[in-house]
């Protein structure tokens, strides 16, 4: 009883399908391809798109505790591009990337 309480009061987070949708069918417009042939060299298949998309419904069909704990792992295990470092930290990955700037010739 008590862990049905704690799931109502949880705030749910509510997973939309439809940015995966407009992802997809924008990779296949003209204006994505042409893109990617230009950056690229070929046309892109959009299977990346695809499986995000039914990635996305597929968790659709899980119980709200269930999307909510694979997503809170999703969101644990994917890297935040900004990683805070202490200044001794900071300081040490400087001079491992660019110390030998600072080597005289």
């Amino acid at each position: 009883m008590s862990s049905e309480v704690a799931d109502a009061t949880a705030p749910r987070r509510k997973l939309s399908c439809s940015t995966y949708f407009d992802a997809l069918w924008f990779c296949y417009s003209p204006v994505h391809q042409m893109q990617q042939y230009y950056r690229m060299g070929w046309l892109d298949n959009c299977s990346a798109k695809w499986n995000a998309l039914f990635d996305c419904l597929n968790l659709k069909t899980k119980r709200p505790s269930e999307l909510e704990e694979i997503l809170e792992k999703r969101e644990q295990a994917n890297n935040h591009i900004w990683s805070l470092r202490s200044p001794e930290e900071a300081a040490i990955h400087w001079q491992e990337l660019f110390g030998h700037l600072d080597e005289v010739e």
